[in-house]
Parts: structure tokens; C-alpha cells; sequence
């Protein structure tokens, strides 16, 4: 008897072995892949991190945070966020619905004091709301946001398109509600109504509403940076010739895309959101307000995600499958990228972030092999 049960653990050992030594040979294979692609792409940098039944379980880092100082990229290592911040400030807009503080079906000009989306023959028939910017439904249009070099904007000038601002002014373009206009300029907007209502910067509402709660040591969204993360070295991006340039932050429109942070305290965020989803935790949103931001507000045209049905929630890409996609991307010129995907039903997800004009595609194929070599279920198509 003692003798049969040592060959079967000898028999398990050796499976779990084989298991074990199949999964190294697959990740070494794509960490030798990925060198190569890193190459191919001029993509200086790579940081990564795993997301497993509700923990961390891996994070990775690959490549150097210049061509020019050379050094190497840490799991601490700075990235820009890009559109990913938006999925932040969606949570935090949400936390000031649940509080009370916004409906998210009234009319903005509720809310805002500092400023009022002007009336139009479209928001005659219908009002732009929090939810219609959340889900990119309002109307407004997408642009850039570039200023009188030495001239700081203030946000007021930014939603005016006003000297020295020199992007388009905040105009309701179409029916609110309508259609699906990707728009940075509503996030803008998002982050005024907060700040009028909450009296604080967003930069202290989002550290002192999820930064803070979720430890996340290592995110701002003050920039340049102030004099505690300066001290942190920050991948600069890089363009398709892998020319280094310093990060173009805007210093006051930050709602859209200026979170600075690390693939793990995006990981960190993340865990919280599944785990709000599944009602296990209230630390920055409740089941409700987590289930209302993975509701599907619109479909998407498959072509946006290179042919995968895909729909539009309140802040949040949401991929169906056997079990759904919550997924955010955020690519920032001249070369930042960032992918944060996760499985709310079943704890698991990913995050990367590159430092290259090319990440976004070798990002999009990270992804992919991570999504393969760990069996998730496969998005449908």
C-alpha cells in the first residue's frame, strides 16, 4: 500500500513537473519573441503585470526607460496611462453618484459653476449628462490640446477653446445620446463638474478617493512632477524611429489621459473594480455602481477593435464572451501606450505598458498570448 502510494506521488510529481517546465518553455518563448518585437518596433520599454483570482501574480519589465540614459526599466518604472486614466475618472465619478453628489441623467449645467455648456439646436431637444459623457454619447468632438507655448491654460479656456488654449471649443456637435463620438474634450468636462462640485482638484479627489484607499504609490496626476516622484525614473516616450522626447503632459486637461502610474497600481485598481463587481468590496464603488459601469450604454462598431464586437459602458470597453471583457486602452504621441484588460467574473486581467511609438500593436499581441497561454475564455467574434 505505502509502496503504491509513493508511485503515485512520484506519477503527480512528475505531471506537475512536466505542467510546470510546459509553462517556463511558453513564457520564455514569448519573452524571447518579445525581445525580437522590441527590436522590430523600437520599443525601449515593456512593463507588465498579471492579475490572478484577485491578487497580483506576476509583474515583469523588460528594455531600458531612454535610448539616452540607458537605464533599465523596473516594475516601478513611471509609464503615462494615456486613455486608461479615463477609466479612473469614471470610477470616481461614479463614487460621487453613489454619494449623492451628481444624478448622472440630469443636465450637466446642474452641476457645473465655473463654467456652462452653451445651448444649442441639439441640447434644445436633449440634454448633455454625465452618463452621455461617460459613454461617449454627448455630442462633443474629439481634439487635441496644445497651448501658447509659456501661456498655461486655465480649463475654463480649454471647454472655450479660447486663446491661450488652441483646441476646439466644447460645442455639442449632434443629438446627445444619439451616436458614439469618441471625445476627449468630454472628459475635460467631467473633470470641471468634479471639481465644482467636489471644491478640490481632481488630482487630490482621485488620490484621496482611490490613490490613497488602494495604496497606489506610485500614481499622479500632477505633472511635471512634483518633487516625490521626480525622484522615480519615468519611461519618456519614443517615437517609430526610437527617438526619445520629453513626456508632453498637458498641466491642467488631465481627466483624458494624464494619469502617470505603474502597471501594478493599475492592477491594484483593477482588483478593486472586479471585486466591487462581484460584491465583495465597497473600497471606491459599491456592486451597484460597478454593475452600472459594465453595462453596455451603446454597440461599437466591430472595426474598432480590429473586428471584435465590442460595446461602450460608462467609462469602460466591454468585450462579450463566455465570460465578458473589461477593457481599456490608451495610447498617448509620441509613443506611450498602456492595455488594461480584465475578467470581472473570475478575478483575472493584465496590464502593459510600453514606451514606444509602436507599443500599442506589440501591446495588442502581449495581450493576446497572455489571454492563450493562461486559457482565458476567448472573446467572441
Amino acid at each position: 500500500m505505502k509502496k503504491g502510494w509513493k508511485i503515485t506521488i512520484c506519477v503527480l510529481t512528475a505531471i506537475l513537473l512536466i505542467i510546470t517546465a510546459t509553462f517556463i518553455f511558453r513564457y520564455s518563448l514569448l519573452e524571447s519573441l518579445l525581445s525580437k518585437e522590441m527590436k522590430k518596433r523600437n520599443v525601449p520599454g515593456i512593463s507588465m503585470t498579471l492579475i490572478e483570482n484577485n491578487s497580483i501574480k506576476w509583474s515583469k519589465s523588460y528594455g531600458i526607460i531612454d535610448n539616452e540614459s540607458r537605464i533599465p526599466v523596473s516594475t516601478e518604472t513611471l509609464f503615462q496611462a494615456a486613455s486608461v486614466t479615463k477609466l479612473l475618472v469614471a470610477t470616481l465619478a461614479l463614487h460621487c453618484v453613489e454619494k449623492g453628489m451628481i444624478d448622472p441623467d440630469k443636465n450637466i449645467n446642474d452641476y457645473l459653476t465655473s463654467w456652462k455648456l452653451s445651448d444649442n439646436e441639439f441640447t434644445k431637444e436633449k440634454k448633455v449628462t454625465l452618463r452621455f459623457l461617460l459613454s461617449h454619447r454627448a455630442g462633443l468632438p474629439d481634439t487635441d490640446f496644445s497651448y501658447q507655448e509659456g501661456h498655461r491654460p486655465s480649463l475654463v479656456q480649454i471647454l472655450n477653446g479660447k486663446q491661450p488654449a488652441q483646441n476646439k471649443p466644447a460645442q455639442v456637435e449632434h443629438l446627445p445620446g444619439s451616436q458614439w463620438q469618441y471625445s476627449n474634450l468630454g472628459y475635460v468636462v467631467i473633470q470641471l463638474i468634479l471639481e465644482d462640485v467636489c471644491q478640490r482638484p481632481i488630482s487630490q479627489l482621485m488620490q484621496e478617493i482611490i490613490f490613497d484607499p488602494l495604496q497606489m504609490e506610485n500614481s499622479t496626476l500632477i505633472y511635471p512632477l512634483n518633487d516625490e516622484f521626480a525622484k522615480k525614473d519615468e519611461a519618456l516616450p519614443h517615437n517609430e524611429k526610437g527617438r526619445a522626447y520629453p513626456a508632453d503632459l498637458h498641466p491642467v486637461a488631465v481627466a483624458q489621459g494624464g494619469l502617470i502610474t505603474t502597471p501594478e497600481d493599475i492592477a491594484k485598481f483593477l482588483i478593486a473594480l472586479m471585486c466591487a463587481y462581484r460584491g465583495e468590496s465597497e473600497q471606491i464603488i459599491s456592486k451597484e455602481m460597478a454593475t452600472a459601469m459594465f453595462h453596455e450604454e451603446i454597440s461599437l462598431d466591430p472595426n474598432y477593435f480590429g473586428g471584435i464586437p465590442a460595446g461602450q459602458g460608462l467609462g469602460a470597453f466591454i468585450v462579450q464572451g463566455d465570460e465578458f471583457y473589461i477593457l481599456s486602452v490608451g495610447n498617448n504621441a509620441p509613443g506611450s501606450s498602456c492595455w488594461a484588460v480584465c475578467l470581472p467574473q473570475s478575478g483575472q486581467g493584465a496590464v502593459v505598458m510600453t514606451n514606444g511609438c509602436q507599443g500599442f500593436d506589440l501591446s495588442t499581441k502581449i495581450i493576446g498570448a497572455i489571454i492563450i497561454l493562461n486559457h482565458w475564455p476567448l472573446p467572441h467574434f
